[in-house]
């Protein structure tokens, strides 16, 4: 006790870091979220990721001004008394509030609008494409269109997610409805869920589900000790299937990645269909039904099985770009072990993201995603905001000496095929064997 108020150490704070019995600081004042974990919007992982610790940042990037006063129901009463802010921090906390005051995180645009409407557009070149033209040329350019389609929907998708791109929330919800499950035949649901843990723990090999992709690939040696995700809750094995795989993934990488809709077809079957607890899923699988719907009665519309095939491939190769794109920001970059913390999350999101230099009528292409460190810093903020205020993000990384990296999308290429590459070449090597024991992760 201090004059009138209470106080905990960060030690004691730490002890509270589990399902049940979840607490959390924010810029020093001790909440209590454990019954409410499972109503948070951004899902309970991201608390648990972050349970035992100041979280001033990460609350302060994913959350509006408004949310501040539903925090005082969960006030424990306590205070942290070893709370202190790194200069990294203050800085940046100031640069959000700047960014605030100056309205960039409601200035939208038109850029949804625009989106929406050339979505359309798309979709009915393909429906005109092939049910109108008898031409395999023909059918082959609707299929390109169709993938060009679902990498837009799916920028749709991302920005409804961080933040509200319609008028009102119910608007937004059938942004997300419409874009994400009944025209990609992807779950919003699943994309949050991986999504908002990606966001919090960028690049940790163990909490990271964006890097976790065994038996596939590998981006570090570390998961030769077939870690534990703490985000699945299993061991990743790296078993002499996983060795294989590995040891040829700078030449797989490519292939795959044409490919690579599929495994996000499988992630939604598998959430959509689980025990876990997750709001909408009944719309989430009334959109996905629509899409199971529309798209095999399309394809079967085509005049023979040879161009069905072509069809499929063909689309799901043109949205290869926007699943080599996501791997591009983060798979060079710098990687760790362990739970985010806290008190160093511009520093760890520094670290972990990758830039892609492009000129600005490019933006529309990578759908404000090659500025990742400035997304990841401001999820709120709006994509067309990104580019005006990565100046001010990189002398931020230049004042506290942290590394700000923008490549082109040739040099990242490169980048990431030499760090696949290195690893391919560590799990070749037949003296290190394959773990028989499972080393004890940190979750």
């Amino acid at each position: 006790m201090e004059g009138d108020k209470k106080y905990i150490t960060g030690e004691d704070l730490k002890q509270h870091n589990k399902e049940g019995d979840l607490w959390i600081s924010i810029q020093g004042k001790v909440y209590n979220v454990s019954d409410w974990a499972h109503e948070h919007p951004g899902g309970d992982v991201v608390l648990l990721n972050l349970a035992g610790q100041d979280v001033t940042d990460a609350f302060i990037a994913y959350h509006p001004g408004t949310a501040w006063q539903y925090l005082d129901k969960f006030f424990t009463g306590y205070y942290l008394k070893d709370f202190k802010v790194s200069e990294t921090s203050k800085d940046y906390r100031r640069l959000a509030s700047e960014f605030a005051k100056l309205g960039l995180f409601e200035k939208k645009g038109h850029i949804t609008m625009y989106a929406l409407a050339s979505i359309a557009l798309m979709f009915c070149v393909v429906l005109y494409g092939v049910l109108c033209c008898k031409s395999v040329w023909a059918h082959l350019g609707s299929a390109v269109v169709l993938g060009f389609l679902w990498i837009q929907s799916a920028y749709i998708g991302h920005d409804s997610g961080h933040y509200q791109v319609m008028k009102s929330r119910g608007y937004n919800k059938l942004a997300q409805f419409l874009a994400g499950n009944s025209l990609t035949g992807i779950s919003i649901a699943w994309w949050k869920w991986t999504h908002n843990a990606h966001h919090l723990a960028c690049n940790s090999l163990d909490y990271d589900p964006d890097l976790q992709h065994i038996p596939v690939f590998a981006v570090n040696s570390t998961f030769f000790d077939s870690i534990k995700s703490c985000f699945y809750g299993r061991h990743l094995d790296f078993d002499p299937v996983a060795r294989f795989f590995v040891s040829y993934q700078h030449w797989t990488f490519y292939p795959v990645m044409c490919v690579a809709r599929v495994n996000l077809y499988v992630q939604t079957f598998l959430l959509l269909f689980s025990k876990r607890k997750f709001p909408d899923r009944a719309l989430n699988i009334v959109g996905i039904l629509i899409f199971w719907t529309w798209f095999p009665l399309l394809v079967s519309c085509l005049p023979n099985w040879p161009e069905r095939v072509m069809f499929v491939l063909a689309s799901f190769t043109v949205t290869a770009i926007q699943h080599v794109q996501f791997c591009l920001n983060h798979f060079a970059a710098d990687v760790y072990t362990g739970p985010p913390k806290g008190n160093d999350w511009f520093e760890k999101q520094t670290g972990g993201t990758l830039d892609i230099s492009c000129s600005s009528w490019m933006d529309w292409f990578y759908g404000g995603l090659q500025f990742q460190l400035e997304h990841h810093l401001f999820p709120r903020m709006p994509r067309c905001q990104l580019r005006r205020v990565s100046p001010l993000v990189q002398d931020l990384c230049k004042k506290h000496n942290l590394s700000y990296r923008s490549l082109s999308f040739w040099e990242a290429n490169v980048w990431t095929i030499r760090r696949l590459r290195n690893v391919a070449q560590q799990a070749r090597d037949l003296s290190n064997p394959v773990p028989k024991k499972y080393v004890v992760g940190s979750c």
